[in-house]
């Protein structure tokens, strides 16, 4: 299989967040303690439990009262900045199919991936009873790709809204759909994701620009990303093999000078 990736057409959302549950289900995520926030988005946020979120956007115009629906999660870019910045390793990227995971057990809870992400997606765990200080996301249920099905989102959506496979499959049906939408009076329809941050692994239907649904309209892969990737890592290791070459020097030093006393 080649580089996969997940179409949503959010022209056919219908806010119903059945993606949302599904998320939940299928990763066994709990419940969270939410509060009204004055729109109908619930929870208000991406969390480390939450990886899934519909996020709802009212666009007044000429009197009208228009609703906007985006699909939050991982955008599982092709060129992903938390990979590179990820010191632990916990971040991988599968060259094949273009999935972008992480490991908690290699996590360090160092939060460069939070930081460094264009789309703000990888969130921290800041329960202090769990005390864990690791970050979470969307894994494009791997385990259930790698079996031939589809992630769960995928599966449950009843309007349709949302597409899985090839990824050149799902730029060609996204394309058609975007005429579809123009011919059908939505002059602003356009593809997102095709070749924003190396091509998206998320990609969206949208009937209006992208900065109504809060997307970026051309996100750049973070300069700071490289240099910490190329130079404030390389440095932090040294720093550290410095640090533990002097350890071991003080040791020896002072074994030998124990040594030197039992003698005399």
């Amino acid at each position: 299989m080649s580089r996969i990736s997940m179409l949503i057409d959010e022209s056919r959302c219908m806010g119903c967040r059945g993606c949302q549950v599904a998320c939940k289900q299928w990763n066994d995520l709990p419940a969270e303690k939410t509060s009204q926030q004055g729109s109908y988005e619930n929870p208000p946020d991406l969390s480390s439990v939450t990886w899934t979120k519909v996020r709802f956007f009212e666009i007044a115009e000429g009197g009208n009262l228009q609703w906007l629906f985006l699909t939050q999660g991982c955008f599982h870019c092709g060129n992903p900045a938390c990979v590179e910045v990820c010191p632990t390793g916990a971040l991988t990227q599968d060259l094949r199919l273009g999935i972008v995971t992480l490991e908690q057990n290699l996590c360090n809870g160092c939060g460069y991936c939070t930081q460094f992400c264009p789309f703000g997606i990888p969130r921290l765990d800041t329960d202090v009873l769990s005390a864990e200080g690791k970050a979470y996301k969307c894994h494009f249920c791997q385990d259930r790709v790698s079996n031939g099905l589809p992630p769960a989102c995928v599966k449950t959506c009843p309007s349709g809204a949302f597409d899985f496979g090839d990824r050149d499959q799902m730029l060609a049906k996204g394309k058609a759909r975007v005429e579809q939408l123009q011919q059908q009076g939505y002059p602003n329809a356009n593809l997102y994701g095709e070749r924003e941050m190396g091509g998206l692994g998320r990609l969206y239907v949208l009937k209006e620009w992208p900065s109504l649904y809060g997307l970026a309209e051309n996100p750049q892969y973070p300069v700071m990303a490289g240099v910490w990737q190329d130079i404030v890592q390389p440095l932090g290791a040294v720093s550290f093999g410095a640090a533990a070459l002097a350890v071991l020097g003080f040791y020896f030093l002072a074994r030998r000078s124990i040594k030197m006393e039992e003698v005399e």
